[in-house]
């Protein structure tokens, strides 16, 4: 795989609104090639951030709007700070984030397979970390009230986004490398995001459990980075 450019000027730190964290994506997307891994990675990203932001402000979708609001903040930030931790010197982002940023530009790679390993990386790794993280902010727990429920009912939301996804993809110069990748259809295919987030959740109970026990606790997140890297590197192997 090829080493990927240096990433250009990009908005940095966390934000602290579903609206900033679109509008931060929005600007990556301005700021980087169509193609490039990080790019096809934030378009895919946006599309589910906009309509699960769409749901929540509905305010009758999820039981509890406000935990929602806010794990999708933490969840974003966890993906803004890779991107910081990329481009820090030592670069400190999560081993599991390294394979999409460090081949960014390899051209063997179809965009799909970098939409695809990227969200992989943010819901086997992030996604726990980011209920934990919620729910220590606000004070609960993943088996309080309707945390579970809510979580869920996502998985609906993302089912009925798979046509949009898709067509994000059927554009200019990104259609064409798509179709050039043998195999692409299997690998998209057998994807499966619903399947993620539910083990996602698991990981995130247990992770929970552990909360209090820093070895323990720091072995378990290591474990989910393991995991979401070699996923990572399955969905990333040369198609083109």
């Amino acid at each position: 795989m090829s080493a990927a450019q240096p990433l250009p000027a990009l908005p940095s730190g966390p934000v602290s609104s579903v609206e900033q964290a679109m509008a931060r994506m929005k600007d990556i997307s301005a700021a980087l090639p169509i193609t490039d891994g990080l790019a096809c990675f934030n378009r895919m990203y946006l599309v589910v951030t906009q309509r699960v932001f769409t749901e929540v402000a509905k305010g009758n979708f999820y039981a509890d709007p406000a935990f929602m609001f806010h794990l999708d903040v933490v969840f974003a930030n966890l993906y803004l700070g890779a991107i910081d931790g990329f481009r820090a010197d030592p670069p400190t982002s999560p081993c599991c984030w390294n394979d999409v940023l460090d081949n960014r530009s390899d051209t063997h790679i179809a965009p799909m397979q970098f939409a695809l390993a990227g969200m992989s990386a943010h819901i086997i790794h992030d996604l726990p970390i980011a209920v934990v993280q919620t729910c220590e902010d606000l004070g609960t727990a993943p088996d309080q009230g309707t945390h579970a429920a809510d979580f869920e009912k996502v998985n609906t939301v993302l089912g009925a986004l798979d046509q949009q996804i898709r067509e994000s993809f059927e554009t200019g110069v990104i259609l064409d490398l798509d179709r050039k990748a043998a195999g692409l259809e299997n690998l998209i295919d057998n994807f499966g995001m619903d399947t993620l987030r539910q083990g996602a959740w698991v990981s995130a109970t247990a992770l929970w459990d552990l909360r209090h026990e820093v070895l323990l606790s720091k072995g378990c997140i290591d474990g989910l980075g393991e995991a979401a890297n070699l996923a990572e590197k399955a969905l990333m192997l040369p198609l083109l």
